[in-house]
């Protein structure tokens, strides 16, 4: 029977300590200190056609590696900003990313209505 490539991941059972970014070299990128750069790029990436259970447990052991990593934040950030299209990115998947952006937009959206509400108001006040 064959396995797929990241049934032979080992999750740690005590997760890295949390670098914060304040505390690291400020020129040294981020991802150097990614956990997922020694681990296959297959658990972070979807091969063509995969089935949804086989996807599915794909990136619940690419989140696990994720979870245990000192940069998550950054790369989500990463991920967040450019945008990054496919794959898990710190700790999310490109919906739950797509998800996120939408919500931040809405807020922001808000923000900006607010702000001229609150303009409207002290100019005729």
């Amino acid at each position: 029977m064959l396995q797929p490539p990241h049934s032979s991941l080992q999750v740690a059972a005590v997760p890295a300590q949390r670098v914060p970014a304040r505390d690291r070299d400020q020129d040294t990128p981020w991802h150097t200190e990614a956990v997922c750069r020694r681990d296959e790029a297959g658990l972070f990436f979807a091969p063509s056609k995969e089935p949804t259970a086989a996807r599915l447990s794909r990136e619940e052991a690419a989140k696990r590696v994720c979870a245990r990593c000192p940069v998550m934040v950054e790369c989500r950030e990463h991920a967040l900003l450019q945008p990054e299209p496919y794959g898990v990115w710190g700790g999310l998947t490109a919906a739950e990313r797509r998800v996120v952006l939408a919500r931040r937009r809405r807020r922001e959206m808000e923000l900006k209505k607010a702000a001229r509400t609150t303009n409207r108001i002290a100019a005729a006040g």
